[in-house]
């Protein structure tokens, strides 16, 4: 019995957990679709591949074909650039998807060779494919192709690489047309490359520390106007707004 003004000790109680109980039911989990490994699915990747590498490989060079592209509203697009057919694209496989991003990871970084860069990706799958099937294991093609790269690299870096400080104009302006000649404007290249040079050269940017000169193409931007003649584009020595003024008073240049 419990008295009230009697002292009682502490006690401590402890509980001791329980280990949880897992069922699993006599049933089985299926899923819809097929496994596939080994050589039947890398030759589907290298075959998907080569497919997309096909559709632009037509468009490479100056000779190179435009693609007319039309959507499913009838929205029609022409173009030879490579990331732009490949955007247009529904790309669903998944190694195909692979090259559409190389595409747009080459123009992005770059800005030019994004039909070159998926032709030779996909070169390359197929010389691989080719290298397997002659039971050669896939990590030394690739340790192989990483050797080739960083020799690639280094013969460029010592043969084919020209400081920036021995480049001239008419470098520059080669340069600029050699890019132009597979676009649309490729017939003026001589006027479009002197304006790029121009814009190019008035960003330069030279670190006094280090003399390390660079050339922030971030900094110049594009502004797109309709109605007049793509030989009528201009270079704007300055900072240039794509808007409309309030009143007829304001200034146009300041």
């Amino acid at each position: 019995r419990f008295h009230p003004h009697t002292h009682y000790p502490p006690r401590v109680v402890t509980t001791v957990p329980t280990p949880p109980v897992f069922t699993m039911a006599a049933t089985t989990l299926t899923l819809d679709g097929e496994r596939t490994t080994g050589q039947d699915v890398r030759t589907q990747n290298v075959t998907a591949c080569l497919a997309i590498a096909n559709i632009v490989k037509s468009s490479l060079g100056p000779v190179g074909l435009d693609k007319m592209l039309v959507d499913d509203i009838g929205e029609m697009t022409i173009t030879n650039d490579g990331a732009t057919i490949l955007q247009q694209l529904e790309v669903e496989h998944p190694a195909a998807k692979v090259l559409v991003e190389l595409a747009d990871l080459q123009d992005q970084e770059v800005g030019d060779g994004t039909t070159s860069v998926v032709i030779i990706a996909a070169e390359l799958l197929r010389r691989a494919n080719e290298l397997v099937r002659n039971k050669i294991h896939p990590t030394i093609i690739m340790a192989g192709y990483r050797m080739a790269m960083k020799e690639a690299i280094r013969y460029i870096k010592s043969n084919l690489l020209i400081p920036t400080k021995e480049t001239d104009r008419e470098f520059l302006m080669n340069a600029a047309k050699t890019s132009m000649s597979s676009k649309i404007i490729g017939a003026n290249s001589e006027f479009f490359a002197n304006m790029v040079v121009d814009a190019v050269t008035a960003v330069r940017r030279e670190d006094p520390k280090s003399g390390r000169v660079r050339f922030p193409i971030s900094a110049i931007n594009i502004l797109k106007s309709h109605g007049k003649s793509s030989t009528e584009s201009m270079l704007v020595d300055g900072f240039a707004l794509n808007c409309t003024r309030g009143s007829q008073q304001m200034p146009q240049r300041i």
